[in-house]
């Protein structure tokens, strides 16, 4: 069964809570997790080096550890084939959004991306938890767009700026196990 998360989060996540989330990324692989991210800088890319550091020292592609959906086609350069939006995103995204209109074209492609990282290519595959950083601990910026996405969805959410090192990892063990029962 395979067992997606959404690894997400502020551009200005604290350079401590980067190295923390690189080095669940890279666990997380090797305990079969599929990161969900969005190739932007802080949190989305330091969960993403994690997996590549696992794909590098295991031999395993990138393509069976995670999903990276970009806003457009080389993001950032990143070379991920997941760029773009269908319009059931952005339209799920204009439920989320708070003052939609004053969104631009682009910041809706971005805005669509975070449905995808919560709920999948299809809109359809919730993952099974969202691990994050935000300031404060609160629902803010494009992050919190996905985060009331997720509670929306009754998805839990991890919030490095809230939980202690103890709790998150008891519950991504606690969330392997139950995951492969």
């Amino acid at each position: 069964m395979e067992i997606y998360y959404a690894g997400i989060g502020s551009r200005k996540t604290p350079e401590d809570v980067c190295r923390k989330m690189l080095a669940a990324g890279r666990a997380m692989a090797g305990l079969g997790f599929i990161l969900r991210s969005g190739g932007a800088g802080g949190a989305d890319e330091s969960f993403e080096s994690g997996v590549n550091l696992y794909s590098q020292q295991h031999d395993v592609p990138l393509s069976t550890l995670q999903e990276i959906y970009l806003p457009w086609k080389g993001f950032r350069k990143n070379q991920s084939h997941l760029y773009g939006s269908h319009k059931e995103a952005r339209l799920m995204a204009k439920e989320y959004h708070p003052n939609w209109s004053i969104v631009s074209c682009a910041g809706r492609d971005f805005h669509a991306r975070n449905c995808y990282q919560i709920l999948g290519r299809d809109l359809q595959t919730p993952s099974a938890f969202v691990l994050c950083w935000t300031p404060g601990g609160r629902i803010t910026g494009g992050t919190g767009q996905a985060l009331r996405l997720a509670q929306d969805h009754n998805i839990p959410i991890l919030n490095f700026a809230v939980e202690d090192d103890d709790t998150i990892s008891d519950f991504i063990f606690a969330t392997a196990e139950r995951m492969r029962a």
